[in-house]
This record gives structure tokens, sequence and C-alpha cells, in this order.
């Protein structure tokens, strides 16, 4: 089990590099997180939703995404309060006091996600949650040391050196936790260091020193971490740098965001300018404005209209300009959008942008499920669908996307210029993200983001080989014999 002396350490990135490494050296891998909070989910083979690292751990591992690999996982609705899912399925809305309280039930649920994996496998990599270190939250923990002594899982804790203060974050985690949570972790790592890795010898040394805990390795600064889908939108408040191209599309950073890894394969596209546009900023003149998705679309419609993007949506379309809504960013363009038994939040109602001749009514079970077909002008596409909501009206008569039965599914405006759909993903196919970008005046590299995302993590098996002590790591896990 990787554990982490804080959120956004990399854990992550480490467990999603460690599947990659031991899955090409033989081994059967899966990944496996207790407890994940993110609006960034994935829809699994059988119908459920899991976190969206969880799903890139298993892509690295090439195995098929399981329920089983984050059987809690909790969406963000707002600033107290989450949506739960509970082994891919919602199983309610809870506030942060009420959810703490009803932890302890959950043990038992998630130990039986994880035996379930490992009577499958040779070797499954735990991914922690925040930092066992945050003591305030050891009563009824499941995400960090609740799960690791209760499905005796040894531990490997990571620092962040980029940070600073490594050494006090690692001392420190081993100064506050309690002797039995201490005695659970057999070594530790150094992530995202920069520079001459013999200038830290010391450092290391000292951690060895105060903890008597295994130093397993230090990594490097991983570039090609860029390249894979971010799981925590703190990426998306560092902000995202535009750059040149020939067709600028800019996307409002929703208080909601969800899914965002939509956007990838955008960012890497040569002829593409994309950036994010944070609260406080008008939406500058581009070619393309695309609404994301959003864990709560009338929350993020208000949201939307108290930055004045509304405003400037509309002069954009006036001005000729394209925009495209995915799944809530979809559910925005119409005419209304209603909520009358508050799934998503307080029941209510409001309008929409009115740019599409559609409204939507937050009701019904919600839709898991991936999806395949074609563009109208006939290119492929793969993806999948995460919401709640029936959207209906004269709009859908000129769907975005053909489904494999030949029925439509999004909208587009009578003048082409406005579109959307319920589809994640729908840029991932780069024979669709050509179609697209042709349609918007751009050319594409056509590479599919999931070559990109195996290329990524192929390189950051080859690092993490070099720099950690995998030989460490194996006899940790118990894998003597298995390599």
């Amino acid at each position: 089990m990787i554990q982490g002396c804080g959120s956004d350490v990399g854990k992550s990135v480490l467990v999603a590099g460690l599947c990659r490494l031991f899955a090409n050296r033989g081994l059967r891998v899966r990944p496996f997180k207790p407890q994940n909070m993110s609006n960034n989910a994935a829809v699994t083979a059988d119908g459920g939703e899991i976190g969206r690292a969880q799903a890139l751990q298993a892509f690295a591992a090439r195995v098929t995404p399981s329920v089983h690999m984050n059987p809690v996982l909790l969406k963000p609705q707002s600033d107290t309060g989450a949506q739960l899912v509970i082994r891919g399925r919602m199983a309610g809305i809870w506030q942060a006091r009420a959810f703490q309280d009803r932890k302890p039930d959950l043990l038992a649920q998630v130990v039986e996600s994880f035996r379930h994996l490992q009577a499958q496998a040779d070797l499954v990599i735990v991914e922690g949650a925040g930092s066992p270190a945050e003591t305030n939250l050891r009563a009824g923990d499941i995400a960090n040391m609740g799960f690791a002594r209760a499905a005796d899982v040894p531990v490997v804790l990571a620092g962040d050196i980029d940070r600073g203060h490594v050494i006090a974050a690692l001392v420190g985690a081993h100064a506050v936790l309690a002797p039995e949570d201490r005695a659970m972790i057999r070594g530790f790592v150094i992530n995202k260091f920069r520079g001459d890795p013999a200038l830290f010898d010391a450092g290391r040394d000292e951690i060895v020193r105060r903890t008597g805990w295994a130093d397993c390795g230090m990594a490097p600064w991983l570039p090609a971490a860029a390249r894979l889908p971010a799981e925590d939108a703190v990426v998306l408040e560092r902000g995202a740098g535009a750059r040149q191209g020939r067709l600028k599309i800019r996307a409002p950073m929703l208080s909601r965001i969800a899914n965002f890894d939509d956007f990838d394969p955008l960012v890497a596209e040569p002829e593409v300018d994309f950036a994010f546009v944070p609260p406080g900023q008008v939406i500058p003149d581009c070619d393309l404005i695309i609404l994301p998705g959003t864990k709560a679309t009338l929350a993020d419609l208000a949201f939307l209209r108290a930055q004045g993007w509304d405003i400037d949506v509309l002069a954009h379309v006036r001005r000729g300009g394209r925009v495209l809504g995915i799944c809530g960013g979809f559910q925005m363009l119409g005419r209304t959008i209603a909520d009358p038994d508050g799934i998503e939040g307080a029941p209510g109602e409001a309008p929409g942008l009115g740019l599409l001749d559609l409204d939507t009514v937050l009701t019904g079970d919600k839709v898991l499920r991936p999806t395949t077909g074609r563009l109208t002008e006939g290119a492929t596409f793969e993806g999948y669908e995460i919401h709640v909501g029936r959207t209906t009206g004269p709009a859908l008569a000129r769907p975005l996307l053909i489904r494999p039965d030949g029925s439509g599914e999004g909208a587009i405006s009578a003048d082409g210029r406005v579109m959307g759909a319920y589809v994640h993903g729908l840029l991932g196919r780069g024979e669709a993200r050509a179609a697209l970008l042709a349609r918007w005046g751009a050319g594409s590299d056509g590479v599919d983001q999931a070559a990109r995302t195996d290329q990524a993590l192929d390189e950051i098996a080859a690092m993490l080989e070099t720099h950690f002590d995998i030989s460490r790591l194996a006899a940790i896990a118990g894998l003597e014999t298995k390599l």
C-alpha cells in the first residue's frame, strides 16, 4: 500500500507506474483504493463508476476496470456534502459529519472488495488517500491505516520533496502515528526530486536513522506524468497556460467541474490553443467555448452566471462563435433544467442558456454505460456516459452522434454552431477528434489518447525501475518467489 504525507504527493502516479512496472514483469496486477474523493469518475464494463485514477491504474496493469478497485467513492456536490457511491452505485447524498459516523460500517465491504481482487492477482497495489498523519481522522478510518490494519497490508510511505520539508513530513508522520499504525510502515519513497540525487543522500540517511524505515528509493520529477489524466481539480487551480495554435478554445472552470480529462487530447494537439478560464476572469475572444461536465448542474449554472460567463457565452455566439457542451454543460445549453427531487442539491429549476431547444429534468436512475458510435460525418468514437437527467426537445432531431443501433445522441443547432452531448471521452479517439477539429477549422495529429497514455505509463515505469529499489518493494509485498 502506497500512502502519502499529504494529498497530491503523487500517490496515484506512483501506483500507476508500479502497476505497469510489475505487469511488464509478467505479474497479474490489480490496483485498489479503499476510499476516493473525486468528481473525475470512470464507468466500468459492469455499469458502475469508480475514480478515474483507478481506471488509469487498471489500464496500467492491462486489466479491465472493476467496481471492486474503488469500492467507496465520494463525489463532492457542495463544500460539506457529497454523493456516496458504493461499489459503483449511488447510495445517497451525505454530509461530511454523517459520513464520518458511517465509515466504520463500510470497512467490511472495503476489505471484501480487496479480497476479491487479491484472489485474482499476484499483486494488489493499494493507494491511500490524504495522509495517515491526519490523526484527527483516524477514528473509523477506511482509507489509510484503518484499512491497512484490517486487511494486513504493508505500507510504503511517500513524501513529496518538491514541496520542501520532506524530512519533517516523513519523520513527523513517524512521530504522530500510533505505535500499531507505525508498525505497518515497512519503508518510504521520495517523489518529484529535481537535480542531482546525490545531494539528498544525507537527507535519506537521516530519515532512515530517525524512523528505522527502509529507504525504497527516490523518483525524479516525471515529465510523463503530465500526459496522464489528473484526478484532482487542484491541478486546474494552478492554471493551464495557453499556447499558440490556429484554433483558440476556452473552457470555464466550473466550481464542481467533473471529468475534466475530456480536454487532455486538445492540450496535445499542435494546432489547438486550449486553456481553462478561472473564476473571476472573462472568457476571452476565441473560436470555441466548451462547457464541461459538472457534478452539480444547477449549482454550477448559478456559478456560471455569477461569474458573468453566461453573458460571455451569449456574446460569443452572437459574434458567430461556436459552443460545445459536454454532459452537464450540454444540459446548460438548453431552455430549462429542473431538479424536482433534489438529486444534485436543493430542489429547484432554472432557465438554461437557451442555445438549444431542449429541456432537462434531473430524475431517474443514474446512467452509467460505455458508449460507442459515429459522428454524423462517419468518424467513429468511443466514450462513456455518467449522468442523471433526461433531456427532451426538438433539437434532438439533429443529433451530434449516432449510436450503433442507429439512434441519435446529443444535438446540434440549426446553424451548426452550438452542439452538445452526454458522452465523455468524445475527443479521445483520434479519428473522432480529427473530424471535430476539421469542423471547427483546424487539423489534428490523429493520435488516440489511449496510445499517448500507454507510452507515458511505460516511460514512468522505466524511470521507477531505475530509481526505486524494486527488489526491496517486492520483498515488502512478499513477491520474492514470483519475480
